[in-house]
């Protein structure tokens, strides 16, 4: 395997994509087995790629003095308060409030926005189930929008059309890091006017127009569990440009104090306790001072792969709006055409990778056909709030053929694959142009 980035001459010759390229003496060429591992070949990766999270002198330095201090709750000290003030400013927002995880960011972030039952939420069905809890834990009706198989985002030019009078906000998704198509989704609700949730949970750093995401809407939600790009174990946040919203995000996460008056005119809002401890503010402050690095590295990475890639019929990766000026690649999505491989499954595909030491894993299933989603629309709760001709009517506008086909042909790489050098991404070019050339002997199996 070459040491160094190989031009894309090279790479044809190197994965047989060419038949034939004349190259100079001095060229520089990769040469691997020809039969994948799946059919007795060598693996082109024996190595693991790169672990996450990263531990570092910095993060046992802050989590070691969080833990000396003992004032391991933020009511007793500021670390917390720190990182919400740093999170904030790198996100050109004015207020940010840590939370335990992603999921009740969500759910904090409805609640401020007065949903609940009665109300529709607009969504996309092509996300993490936390998406659609934070909905239903708040007795709203989830009203999805069918997907754009191009990007794996929202398709707006079908957002209008879901928008009734009972719709309390949109709540858009920037999947795998690449940003939801903002400005049309912004458009809808000024005129319909209601709120934007951005549900930013992949997507720290991430940019629309300039403008980092999370920071676009009315209220961004962001998750830091381990897998995140910026982790501690578990913990979220949701971040507001506006002064309301923060008094009531506040309060929310804190049992209901005031953030100003505290509890001495008594508690003067409901809320739940939603407080992010000592220990993860401290993690994420020295992991906060690598974010714009670690983000810089996967861009080059997942731009030399989608110059690969392309390069392979078959594998197509997401495409970005043209108002995406930033994709955090949380994950890097593409979509496997079998038909340019020979009539090999997706699921064999994606076995034939592992054995070349390539993880990839299928994409969402449909929100929309998840067992438990009838489950709670039927419940003795949810009866109570809405008639069975309103559940009736609302399945049917769940009209999303283009997201059965996402679902049935997206493919993920995790962020791990793009943390390390160019020739680990040159292998995942290389294993799938290799399995793409014996993919017919490979159905077989």
């Amino acid at each position: 395997m070459s040491k160094h980035p190989l031009s894309r001459r090279e790479f044809l010759v190197a994965t047989g994509t060419a038949s034939v390229v004349a190259t100079s003496t001095r060229a520089r060429t990769a040469t691997v087995s020809d039969k994948p591992a799946i059919l007795g070949g060598t693996p082109i990766r024996t190595e693991p790629f790169p672990e996450w999270p990263l531990i570092k002198d910095q993060d046992r330095k802050n989590f070691l003095e969080s833990l000396e201090e003992k004032a391991w709750c933020r009511l007793y000290a500021d670390t917390t308060t720190e990182f919400e003030e740093k999170w904030a400013a790198a996100l050109g927002a004015k207020h940010a409030i840590g939370v335990v995880n992603g999921t009740n960011a969500l759910y904090a972030a409805l609640n401020a926005l007065d949903v609940g039952p009665g109300d529709e939420v607009i969504v996309s069905p092509f996300t993490f189930v936390a998406t659609l809890n934070a909905i239903l834990q708040q007795y709203a009706l989830p009203v999805f929008v069918d997907s754009d198989r191009a990007t794996q985002q929202m398709a707006t030019d079908r957002l209008k059309e879901a928008i009734t009078p009972d719709t309390r906000c949109i709540l858009p998704v920037h999947l795998g890091g690449n940003m939801a198509n903002m400005d049309p989704i912004l458009e809808a609700a000024q005129e319909a006017g209601i709120g934007v949730v951005e549900d930013a949970c992949q997507a720290h750093f991430a940019e629309w127009r300039k403008k980092k995401a999370g920071a676009v809407g009315d209220i961004g939600c962001f998750s830091f569990q381990s897998t995140k790009i910026l982790p501690c174990g578990e913990g979220g946040a949701v971040v507001t440009n506006r002064a309301d919203l923060y008094d009531k995000l506040h309060a929310f996460q804190n049992n209901g104090r005031d953030r100003l008056k505290g509890t001495r005119e008594g508690y003067l809002h409901q809320g739940t306790n939603l407080r992010m401890t000592e220990f993860q503010g401290a993690l994420l402050l020295a992991q906060l001072a690598r974010l714009e690095e670690q983000c810089k590295h996967r861009e080059g990475n997942a731009a030399y792969l989608t110059k690969l890639l392309n390069e392979i019929p078959g594998v197509e990766p997401a495409q970005m709006y043209e108002g995406c000026t930033r994709n955090a690649y949380y994950i890097y999505m593409a979509r496997y055409d079998q038909s340019q491989f020979s009539g090999l499954s997706r699921s064999g595909f994606l076995r034939a990778l592992a054995k070349d030491g390539i993880s990839v894993g299928a994409g969402y299933k449909p929100l929309d056909k998840e067992p438990f989603l009838d489950q709670i629309l039927n419940s003795r709760a949810f009866r109570n709030i809405y008639s069975k001709q309103r559940i009736s009517d609302l399945k049917e506008r769940w009209n999303l053929p283009e997201n059965d086909k996402l679902c049935e042909e997206s493919i993920f790489l995790s962020q791990r694959c793009l943390l390390g050098s160019r020739q680990d991404v040159e292998q995942i070019a290389q294993a799938v142009a290799r399995i793409q050339r014996h993919a017919g002997e490979i159905s077989k199996l």
